[in-house]
């Protein structure tokens, strides 16, 4: 059994996952967004920020390949499973779980870009920029993380921990 120590309530998580909708309300107040989820990782975060907005919205998901059931990406990312929706001119925003080393986010986001859309931003529950391998700036972050593998909240190591409704560092 992995040990794991507690780094954000469901209270602090819903408190930030709100305050992640105040500014994409603002942002977006004029224009139809298109919310990209990445599958399996952001689907509750996606459910929870979503459900925050009062915006026109749509929403499609992706689901990527790079760590398998192991601790770190193997750098090597493919599209298991593609938009259904046409984006083309659309407002794109990325919504994901965490971003480390950037290599998922980046090959996303240029596969978009390929697509043509009128814009496209980038939204992450977590960002552990200490371990940035490409040039990749998120547009908004939910929390800053330092160090450490954590699960909850979506997040899972070898699929197990999805359903806590906390997110933990395993030890």
């Amino acid at each position: 059994m992995d040990k794991l120590t507690l780094l954000y309530s469901r209270q602090q998580i819903a408190a930030r996952v709100a305050a992640l909708a105040d500014v994409l309300n603002r942002d977006y107040a004029d224009r139809e967004l298109v919310v990209i989820g990445v599958l399996k990782g952001a689907a509750i975060f996606l459910t929870d920020l979503v459900r925050s907005l009062d915006l026109s919205l749509n929403f499609d998901f992706v689901t990527l390949s790079s760590y398998g059931s192991e601790m770190v990406s193997s750098e090597k990312v493919r599209i298991t499973s593609d938009l259904r929706l046409q984006v083309t001119g659309a407002h794109l925003l990325v919504v994901d779980d965490i971003i480390d080393t950037g290599h998922s986010a980046a090959f996303l986001c240029g596969h978009l870009a390929e697509q043509r859309p009128a814009s496209l931003k980038t939204c992450f529950l977590l960002d552990k920029s200490e371990r940035r391998q490409v040039q990749l700036t998120p547009d908004y972050v939910g929390f800053e993380l330092d160090r450490g593998f954590v699960v909850g909240y979506g997040m899972d190591y070898a699929e197990k921990y999805r359903n806590l409704p906390d997110i933990y560092r395993i030890n």
